[in-house]
């Protein structure tokens, strides 16, 4: 029989706590236990119970001492255990392909995490469409005639697409095992509600045991999931912490909605790198993938102006280049401002106190704006050279050479440090037609400049960078 209790859950780590306390006892934040209702079903429990003794008891019947009474797994050693290749599934998108590893892993549990209107549910069903396997679509949000209008918009094969527009966790899965589909995806977790937890969808106990159904039967089948999950206004994802560990990976889409491109980046993954990230330019068909990033983001440049400098950068396994626009003026009010789009305000500072103290530039009267072109959030060391020399470039109104490029780290004395990867850099400026790259002379080691046919510049301080460019 059903048994009904209260109990309180953590908005931030999902912990139970059986009264209310104003600290969490597990994550020690404050404020965040929150009251629900909880049904559980004690025959389930007294069912699913493994009778285990200890090794010193003997059981009834004259059973030898330590065997367990019950199914379930035995413990083994690990060279026992036999492990094989596992074959993912390929999908048409190339992008996804990478971020995820390589493929999709059967039976993994992918979470999808962004900002309202960014596109998760478009990235999704257009994979559905196009992946050529019998697919299981399940939407909580959307009636079937709105997919069908944007499927009608996105094209491709929608014979091997089912949907189910459901919020009941037993009818999901019911009708999974029934169609027993290749790709399941669920949009979205917050608006599923499990029948064994009495509270409304969305709450830090349903998005918990909903993930947990969702685990078991991705693990049990072998069937991948793809979950669609909404976020907070801090740009964390909905519900409870554990909803990250349940998964096997955890991508992150983002993006400024006044730009066309998107990122799909990964926050957690069990079967890949975390530092990889996919590309996308969004149209009136979807989607696109965007094989070559760095054409695009250096398209609309003018080669007259000055505050501009491109660096090569890389994330993950991709290098880029990416425009930096930076502008001096002079301050109008009292304090002046430091404003940064897409890079990180508190480094900015501290490469402007490099600049001031070490190459003798005076900014402290000075408005200082940055932006990384294309709508873009980067956070590679390797952008210092360059967020340098687009500075002194505003500042003396001179323009850059449109055919150089940066690559090099900033420390606190002036001086210009080694970045990871700098081959893969420099083949990606030699590719793109650039003639010169100003890297770290820490970075020529093992380094063969006949290997390319851009020119190779080093520098040891940001006192040489000024000399090399301005003097």
């Amino acid at each position: 029989m059903a048994k009904t209790k209260i109990a309180f859950f953590c908005r931030s780590c999902g912990a139970e706590s059986p009264k209310w306390m104003g600290q969490c006892p597990s994550c020690r934040e404050w404020n965040t236990l929150i009251e629900e209702k909880v049904v559980k079903n004690k025959n389930e429990r007294l069912d699913n119970k493994t009778d285990w003794r200890s090794v010193n008891d003997s059981p009834p019947g004259g059973n030898k001492p330590g065997v367990l009474m019950g199914k379930g797994p035995r413990p083994i050693q690990l060279e026992e255990v036999v492990a094989g290749d596992v074959k993912r599934l390929e999908s048409p998108d190339r992008e996804l392909n990478r971020v995820l590893g390589g493929g999709i892993v059967p039976g993994s549990i992918v979470l999808f995490g962004g900002q309202p209107g960014i596109g998760k549910s478009t990235l999704l069903l257009q994979l559905a469409l196009k992946i050529g396997r019998k697919v299981l679509y399940v939407s909580g949000e959307e009636s079937e005639q709105q997919i069908k209008m944007r499927a009608d918009r996105l094209g491709g094969d929608k014979r091997q697409c089912y949907l189910l527009t459901e919020t009941n966790t037993s009818k999901v899965l019911q009708h999974a095992a029934d169609v027993k589909p290749e790709l399941l995806i669920i949009d979205s977790i917050q608006t599923l509600a499990s029948p064994h937890v009495d509270s409304m969808a969305g709450t830090v106990s349903q998005v918990r045991e909903c993930a947990a159904e969702l685990q078991r039967f991705a693990k049990e089948s072998g069937i991948p999931t793809f979950i669609i999950g909404h976020i907070t206004k801090e740009g964390s994802i909905a519900g409870p912490k554990l909803l990250e560990h349940i998964v096997d990976a955890v991508l992150q889409f983002e993006g400024d909605r006044n730009y066309t491109y998107r990122i799909l980046r990964t926050l957690k993954n069990r079967f890949g790198s975390t530092d990889e990230l996919g590309i996308y330019q969004m149209d009136s068909n979807g989607l696109r993938e965007v094989s070559n990033p760095s054409e695009l983001l250096l398209s609309e440049r003018d080669e007259d102006l000055s505050g501009s400098a491109v660096c090569a950068t890389v994330e993950g396994m991709r290098p880029m280049l990416v425009e930096v626009q930076g502008l001096v003026s002079a301050a109008v009010y009292g304090n002046p401002q430091r404003t940064s789009t897409g890079y990180d305000s508190k480094r900015l500072n501290m490469l402007l106190a490099v600049l001031e103290k070490r190459a003798g530039l005076p900014l402290g009267t000075q408005d200082v704006f940055l932006n990384i072109a294309g709508g873009l959030k980067v956070d590679d060391p390797a952008m210092d050279l360059s967020i340098i020399s687009a500075l002194l470039s505003s500042a003396m109104d001179v323009t850059v050479p449109p055919d150089v490029c940066f690559a090099g780290e900033i420390g606190l004395s002036g001086e210009i440090r080694a970045v990871t990867r700098i081959e893969q850099r420099i083949a990606e400026a030699d590719r793109l037609g650039f003639k010169r790259i100003y890297v770290s002379k820490y970075n020529t080691k093992g380094l063969d400049p006949d290997r390319y046919g851009i020119r190779i510049i080093t520098l040891a301080t940001v006192r040489e960078l000024y000399e090399a460019l301005f003097a």
